[in-house]
């Protein structure tokens, strides 16, 4: 009797002690979900498309004009110190969603213009929160505005992959469509610009079917970390800027521009 009593306890010692590792291991390889507000320009580039050669080929100005992206994440920018390295455009993120605003963006958005660069501010799209409409309204309000002073960019929407949850944000390839011509709608008849739409064409071919209609009004900055461009999305016969690192000097994420100064400056005056 004592036998089995001590073999009972020990069996029921082990069960216990697995119960307790059982959750620490699915844990452990569960998703890290962030935190709502803290997405960024091209946060899922790297996951998802990975960094190396691109396929296909498109139009590149033989100048290029080098730019950044910023977000809360980089708190105060050292803009003197990228000026002094060849920086002349700078966008900063301003909102996500309709519930969060960039608490870095002043700093960041006066202190790239101060220091000369021309400067515009993107807004991080969740369509599955709330209207393409209301969160341009949002957008519009909170920094994502456009002046004709020549030295603010049309704002830009950042539509890419989802670090919260479902890749399409649980839409449709046509539902999102809609989504996005919703919000550049708004956005265009609230400040007479078109919109700059920031995608990857992975993500975009995926979730929007490689949709071909925004191609003639709307500016593209496309995500790729090549040494080439590669394949754009359909519809856009070239690209205005694009975002080829993460790891770049001063702040990780560095762009191209397709052309030189002078048509940075165009972009700006509309």
């Amino acid at each position: 009797m004592r036998v089995h009593r001590s073999g009972t306890t020990l069996a029921g010692a082990a069960l216990a002690a697995l119960a307790l590792l059982l959750p620490l291991a699915g844990s452990a390889g569960a998703r890290q979900v962030p935190a709502r507000g803290t997405a960024s320009m091209g946060m899922g580039v790297l996951a998802h498309d990975g960094r190396g050669d691109a396929s296909g080929g498109t139009s590149v100005q033989a100048v290029q004009t080098e730019g950044v992206d910023v977000s809360s994440h980089q708190g105060n920018v050292a803009w003197s110190t990228l000026w002094n390295s060849g920086v002349r455009w700078a966008y900063v993120k301003a909102t996500e969603g309709t519930y969060y605003k960039n608490t870095s963006f002043t700093q960041q958005y006066t202190g790239s213009y101060n220091v000369g660069m021309i400067r515009g501010s993107y807004h991080f799209a969740t369509p599955d929160t709330t209207t393409g409409a209301a969160q341009a309204d949002y957008f519009v309000d909170n920094g994502g505005g456009w002046s004709r002073d020549g030295r603010t960019l049309p704002g830009v929407l950042d539509i890419e992959w989802n670090p919260y949850g479902a890749t399409c944000y649980g839409k449709t390839q046509a539902g999102m469509v809609s989504w996005i011509r919703d919000f550049l709608n708004r956005y265009k008849a609230r400040t007479g610009r078109d919109a700059v739409v920031y995608t990857a064409t992975s993500w975009w071919t995926q979730c929007t079917g490689n949709y071909s209609g925004f191609g003639a009004t709307n500016p593209l900055w496309v995500a790729r970390y090549a040494s080439a461009v590669g394949e754009l999305p359909a519809g856009w016969a070239y690209h205005t800027m694009w975002q080829y690192t993460s790891s770049g000097p001063t702040v990780g994420d560095h762009n191209h521009f397709n052309g030189d100064l002078s048509r940075v400056q165009a972009l700006a005056n509309g």
